[in-house]
């Protein structure tokens, strides 16, 4: 496999942190009959990342990916780099134009291993899903609002990326208009900042009061996943 470029990227209170490898993931939507659904694939038990997770199809950017671009266009190679891995992972040719610059998250500067992932969207193109059976397990087509109900009930696992992005998209009945919204707005940038509370951990983000020392009891605006036993709840101050 081709050697992977790799980066650091500060958070909100200038921690450098780890070197983070280049990484891209696509949500793909479809308009089912009860409202738009996209795919999750689930991960290999044995996999070192992630393993046993329910993932939108993505990867690592490979050197192949920035062929014939500037060497700076990270979006560009990242693009490229989720197209391909929809076709790697799930069988589904995507067309890199279609996709629409979602969202990028960074893990905590702590995390051992990081990825700086671009997380695109798009509607899935027609054809089977066909997976591996081998780093890709199963795939399921979901509601975001089923697969959010699916983690709490502990018959699915998801990563905080993946349910904060379920959770925004639920807005959406139709794949139309959230490639719509999508479009008219700027990609969100978040570095993830891991924290305890009395009730249990948390993942903090920009504009929560919280979020420079990592001090998640202080009163004031919030902007956290709240990761409890009892289920996972995402809060926001307007």
């Amino acid at each position: 496999m081709a050697a992977k470029q790799s980066h650091g990227r500060e958070d909100d209170a200038g921690n450098e942190g780890t070197t983070a490898v280049a990484a891209a993931t696509v949500i793909l939507l479809r308009d089912g009959a009860e409202g738009a659904e996209t795919l999750m694939l689930r991960r290999s038990a044995r996999l070192a990342f992630a393993g046993g997770m329910w993932v939108f199809p993505g990867g690592r950017v490979d050197d192949g990916d920035r062929d014939a671009l500037a060497d700076d266009d990270e979006l560009g190679a990242a693009r490229r780099a989720a197209t391909r891995e929809a076709q790697e992972e799930a069988g589904l040719v995507v067309a890199p134009h279609t996709l629409i610059p979602f969202s990028h998250w960074m893990p905590p500067a702590i995390t051992p291993k990081r990825f700086s992932t671009w997380f695109f969207i798009g509607e899935a193109p027609a054809g089977e899903v066909a997976v591996d059976r081998g780093e890709i397990r199963d795939h399921v087509w979901l509601r975001p609002a089923e697969a959010l109900r699916r983690r709490d009930a502990g018959e699915l696992q998801l990563t905080p990326p993946t349910w904060v992005t379920l959770h925004e998209i639920t807005r959406w009945s139709r794949v139309a208009d959230a490639l719509a919204a999508a479009a008219a707005r700027r990609p969100e940038h978040f570095v993830t900042r891991a924290a305890l509370t009395p009730e249990g951990p948390v993942a903090l983000w920009h504009g929560d009061t919280g979020y420079a020392d990592g001090d998640a009891t202080r009163p004031g605006p919030r902007h956290r996943l709240w990761m409890l036993e009892t289920g996972w709840r995402y809060e926001r101050s307007a």
